[in-house]
């Protein structure tokens, strides 16, 4: 992600990274580890991946323009352009100067620092966060899920000195994984959306997915904010390891009755929700522009979070209307068949039995055609331990309570669910995402809704381009749920 205005200068990353610059740097615009979607002016940091070295990208990153490329002392004579070389104190030194020049970052800016973690929901609150503060000052924030421990240190690494709000998504599929990435990201408010049973083959129940995400609250600067969600079980939990935390106080969202933030009343439409409700005391009515109790359900948090910043309130109530969801969570297409058309609602970005249940909900809100039918397309849903058969399964509920008619599955443990269901609401069942394309344009029919979701690596995304490639029109482009997970 390349910026307009000059990021670093040569002295500054000499002094965060501990390296030594060789040539001539270039402008630092902006910082990449991927030579595919690096900018000219982009300092590429050649750390290693599980398959390949970045060492092996730095020719490439700097004939695209790159203002340096950061790499391990023994590689720096490999190369004639400019480059940084860091001392090798470390198992990836490149990946460790990444770290110090994100805690370079944070260090040299008087931004308001917000952190948000959670089962499910943590994108769409991270991007709902982006999309309120920009309209009230310079806002840096994560792009796509950049949530991990590489993904931390160069969101960081990347934030200008003049912001004034950044926004950072922190995930974790172990325990303590999110101990160090706080650390570094050094939160004023720290968010946990919520905790359900995601990643729950890493962990011994669902208390231990709550003190993993509880560990966001350990890196809150002195006198921070811990916002929680009351209404989940988890709450008493993470409130504990908050207290322990140096959070001055501790702020709840919800529709518990005892909830800081409460909403009053959530009136669901369609295409967006209108949310009634009471933020620290003050009455607040707002619009927001996607759909899905869910999704206003996260709206709270996101307006605990406006509340502890002490930014506008009510300017981030009106903001919330331009709302849209993230790729591939809950965007929604018009599909033009040659007699009708089909409403498609992209969830594919990734799968859990909370967000597929939450997703469910929408779906059945939507209004379908005069013989149209609600169609979901489901893949396997991962990471879910001994009881994933189980998990797949009992989704058969939720699909007949919201009216699913048609269902097709991907992959060998939603098989479950589709023998779970009554041969009536049966499509059919595919080894892979790519196996379904062709029975799904087959089965399309004017009037229909269908909604495509499932775990990221099983690649549902492909019916979601295959049926845009196929039908999709420049008619309508409504906003949806955003249920990410």
């Amino acid at each position: 992600m390349s910026l307009n205005i000059l990021l670093w200068t040569p002295e500054a990353l000499e002094a965060a990274t501990g390296g030594t610059l060789v040539g001539a740097s270039r402008a630092v615009t902006g910082a990449s580890i991927d030579t595919r979607t690096l900018q000219p002016g982009d300092l590429f940091f050649a750390i290693r991946g599980e398959a390949r070295d970045g060492h092996d990208f730095v020719r490439a990153a700097l004939d695209k323009g790159a203002g340096a490329a950061v790499v391990a002392a023994d590689h720096a004579a490999e190369f004639d352009g400019p480059v940084l070389s860091v001392p090798q104190a470390a198992d990836d030194p490149v990946l460790d100067a990444m770290r110090a020049l994100g805690r370079a970052a944070r260090a040299r800016t008087q931004a308001s620092i917000v952190a948000v973690t959670g089962s499910v929901g943590k994108t769409g609150t991270k991007e709902a966060l982006r999309h309120v503060l920009s309209a009230q000052g310079p806002t840096h924030a994560s792009i796509a899920s950049y949530n991990n421990h590489w993904g931390v240190p160069l969101t960081l690494a990347r934030m200008p000195e003049d912001t004034r709000f950044g926004v950072f998504e922190i995930g974790m599929n172990h325990p303590a994984e999110i101990v160090p990435l706080t650390a570094q990201v050094r939160p004023d408010v720290a968010l946990v959306t919520t905790v359900e049973p995601v990643h729950i083959e890493h962990f011994a129940s669902l208390s231990a997915i709550a003190d993993a995400k509880g560990e966001i609250f350990s890196g809150l600067a002195p006198g921070g904010v811990a916002v929680i969600n009351r209404d989940n079980p988890s709450f008493s939990r993470l409130q504990a390891h908050a207290l322990a935390s140096r959070a001055g106080r501790i702020v709840s969202f919800g529709e518990h009755p005892e909830a800081d933030v409460r909403a009053l009343r959530i009136v669901l439409r369609p295409d967006l929700s209108v949310v009634d409700a009471v933020v620290m005391g003050q009455p607040v009515t707002y619009q927001l522009g996607t759909a899905g109790r869910h999704t206003a359900l996260n709206s709270l948090g996101v307006m605990a979070v406006i509340h502890a910043l002490g930014a506008d309130l009510a300017r981030a109530a009106l903001s919330l209307a331009g709302l849209r969801p993230p790729v591939g969570r809950g965007e929604r297409t018009a599909l033009r068949l040659p007699d009708g058309e089909v409403f498609l609602v992209d969830e594919s970005y990734n799968a859990n039995p909370a967000s597929v249940r939450a997703a469910l909900s929408t779906l059945n809100g939507i209004e379908t055609g005069a013989r149209g039918r609600r169609i979901v397309v489901l893949g396997d849903m991962l990471e879910l331990g001994s009881a994933s058969e189980a998990h797949h399964r009992d989704l058969a509920a939720a699909v007949e309570a919201n009216g699913v008619d048609l269902v097709f599955t991907a992959g060998a443990l939603m098989r479950n669910l589709f023998e779970a269901l009554p041969v009536s609401r049966r499509g059919v069942a595919a080894a892979t995402a790519a196996d379904l394309v062709e029975p799904i344009l087959k089965t399309l029919r004017p009037g229909d809704a269908v909604m495509v979701k499932g775990s990221n690596s099983i690649r549902m995304g492909r019916i979601v381009e295959a049926l845009k490639a196929r039908y999709a029109t420049p008619a309508r482009r409504d906003s949806a749920a955003t249920a990410a997970s």
